[in-house]
């Protein structure tokens, strides 16, 4: 094996803390609520961080590391203005405002209040199995880093028989979750998480330090060099030839961002465990901030990779890790293994049994939520509808579970005999496709646009849906197909909107009563944080999305979001004027890239101890609230229909 005692020891003892915690989160689940949604008790640095770590599974750091040893640091540059759409996002509180203020359990739900119970079946199921066939390669590529990364055999004996070391391994990490799962839903799920994405990003910036003392920028200079004139890893002007992930990959998700928020179903839990729609609102403002360190690590680290595969000064290590990658005859797994076989052979003691308990965690966690999340969703938006009668709340919760093992049978099985034949993002986009393509256009003119009705709902996820499936079967049966899953995404989601518009235009006959759907006005909920009438007109602070929940916290929060990312809007419209204006040295884009990583890191390191301590404010808010509520059993997700109606 490839580890020593003390990473073992390292692996072992953070593990450890997350049994003791999802055991202690057991007595507080008491309802659907909790098991679902964590109480609705969460606070911003809660949900902040631990959404945070969700969405950065082991196959998220392998699959991103993919695309950044292809184009370097070319996309990000291209991602300074990513930064001001993210923001636009979350400053206006752009869907997820306004899903809290509806109050559902899940999309679908919301679905059923916005069109039918029918359109909340069919949307379930296509998210169900959008979802199952996205999160269908994780313990895939999971495992296999494990194996590689660890040394692993291929097989083991077992009183004599020999039995192959994957289905172990990846039945044996699946339980792991299964168990944070079961003992505590959705509570449990955001309390591990919290602790992962604290001990993620101190990781996160402890090992890209390491990586710059390995490597100078000297050495990483020599290496970029040698990519193609027009597949530039530093200079984003020149990257003509660099396949799949450039600037139309970078644009493509750009639209996607604002398109499908909240359309994708793999976190749903952390949809609706805010304890109010501010807090949500807040929460997702500091998930920008939060993504600092994790962005440069999925950045810098495979930049570091190409280094010491391409800079003779690092001939003996790359020599053992082409060794390896030479032996494996699967391209895919190739590109997936390329940089963790590298950290594999640079990495000291001690910083390998750190590196493992990231990828570990980052893996648990994602595991975790989409287990809770897919599983939960075949129940209330599939099974729940059919039923005329509410289920009791622990029978409820028993069948909840239930569904649960089932989508991690489904997932173990696929993992063992699905062919990934296409880059890891490449495979996200057009399987997340056959929901998101047509659900953007579905929520967002659900939750914005009275005129939007039924029919124009169901043509707009179904056509979605046959753009993405063409896309799956055409990538499968051709490796080379021109088009690719980003392409494929992209016309899904134009098409979609399109069928919308005109078919809402078509068949609408009487304006749906938002106001009513989103608790305002005279329909308002009392506990519930109210928002300023939007017939009063945008000024002063309201125009940068601040309102009159807002304190002087909240505010600073805002500021310090703008001015990270306006600052890098600026650098991008200066340097885009000097690149179009003059020719820039490559030497000039490398020293660049330098100043924009210690600056990345520096700000990191007061994020992660600015949200480590807000995050335990609010662990220790969410146990007293769980603790206190009064619970409403009659909460499960149904949706109960006015006499009137």
């Amino acid at each position: 094996m490839n580890l020593a005692p003390i990473d073992w020891l390292i692996v072992v003892f953070f593990i450890s803390s997350l049994f003791f915690v999802v055991h202690a989160s057991k007595k507080l689940v008491q309802s659907v609520v909790d098991f679902l949604s964590a109480g609705r008790s969460a606070g911003r640095y809660m949900l902040a961080v631990s959404q945070g770590i969700v969405v950065v599974g082991a196959i998220t750091i392998v699959g991103q590391w993919e695309v950044n040893y292809v184009a370097g640091f070319t996309l990000q540059w291209w991602q300074f203005t990513m930064a001001l759409v993210y923001v636009g996002v979350t400053v206006s509180g752009w869907v997820l405002y306004r899903f809290r203020e509806t109050r559902a359990l899940t999309i679908a739900q919301f679905m059923e209040v916005r069109y039918s119970r029918n359109f909340r079946i069919f949307a379930g199921i296509l998210a169900f199995i959008s979802g199952i066939l996205n999160y269908g390669i994780f313990p895939l590529v999971t495992t296999n880093f494990l194996i590689y990364f660890i040394g692993l055999p291929k097989y083991f004996n077992l009183l004599g028989v020999s039995i192959p070391t994957f289905p172990v391994v990846m039945a044996l990490l699946l339980s792991i979750s299964l168990y944070f799962v079961f003992s505590g839903g959705q509570i449990a799920a955001i309390f591990t998480d919290f602790i992962q994405g604290v001990f993620s990003n101190i990781a996160f910036i402890v090992i890209i330090v390491f990586c710059l003392l390995y490597v100078n920028w000297d050495q990483i200079f020599q290496a970029v060099k040698t990519a193609p004139p027009d597949a530039s890893l530093i200079n984003p002007f020149k990257t003509s030839k660099t396949h799949d992930f450039n600037f139309w990959y970078f644009l493509i998700g750009a639209f996607g961002v604002v398109y499908t928020k909240l359309s994708w179903q793999g976190q749903q839990g952390f949809n609706s465990s805010a304890k109010s729609a501010h807090e949500a609102k807040m929460g997702d403002v500091l998930g920008n901030l939060r993504n600092i360190p994790r962005f440069l690590f999925m950045l810098f680290i495979p930049v570091v990779a190409y280094t010491i595969l391409h800079n003779p000064d690092f001939s003996a290590v790359a020599g053992k890790v082409q060794a390896i990658l030479n032996s494996l005859k699967d391209i895919s797994l190739q590109n997936q293994l390329r940089t963790p076989l590298v950290l594999n052979d640079i990495l000291p003691a001690g910083l390998k049994g750190v590196f493992l308990t990231l990828m570990l965690m980052a893996a648990f966690s994602t595991d975790v939520s989409y287990m809770h999340s897919w599983g939960s969703i075949f129940i209330q938006d599939v099974i729940l509808p059919f039923r005329r009668k509410s289920f009791e709340p622990q029978q409820h919760i028993k069948v909840l579970k239930m569904s649960i093992i089932g989508v991690a049978v489904f997932i173990y099985i696929f993992s063992l005999v699905f062919p990934l034949k296409q880059y890891i993002y490449l495979y996200f986009a057009v399987t997340g496709a056959i929901f998101t393509g047509g659900a953007g256009a579905v929520i967002i003119g659900g939750l914005y646009w009275k005129k939007g009705t039924t029919q124009a709902a169901w043509s707009a996820l179904i056509i979605g849906s046959i753009i993405a499936v063409t896309g799956i079967i055409l990538n499968q049966i051709y490796v080379d197909f021109p088009i690719n899953g980003q392409y494929f995404w992209a016309i899904a989601m134009g098409v979609s909107s399109l069928t919308y518009v005109v078919v809402s235009l078509v068949t609408s006959k009487k304006d749906f009563n938002l106001e009513k759907m989103l608790h305002r006005g005279k329909y308002r909920i009392e506990g519930e944080t109210g928002k300023i009438e939007e017939k009063v007109p945008l000024k002063g602070w309201r125009m940068l999305g601040i309102g009159k929940e807002f304190t002087t916290e909240d505010k600073i929060i805002y500021f310090f979001a703008y001015a990270w990312t306006f600052s890098w809007v600026i650098v991008f419209i200066i340097g885009t004027i000097i690149n179009l204006t003059t020719e820039v040295s490559d030497i000039a884009w490398l020293t660049f890239w330098k100043i924009y990583v210690y600056i990345t890191i520096f700000v990191s390191v007061i994020v992660i101890f600015w949200f480590t301590i807000g995050g335990i404010k609010d662990y220790r808010n969410m146990i007293h609230e769980l603790k206190t509520q009064i619970r409403d059993f009659r909460d499960d997700g149904t949706v109960k229909k006015d006499a009137d109606e």
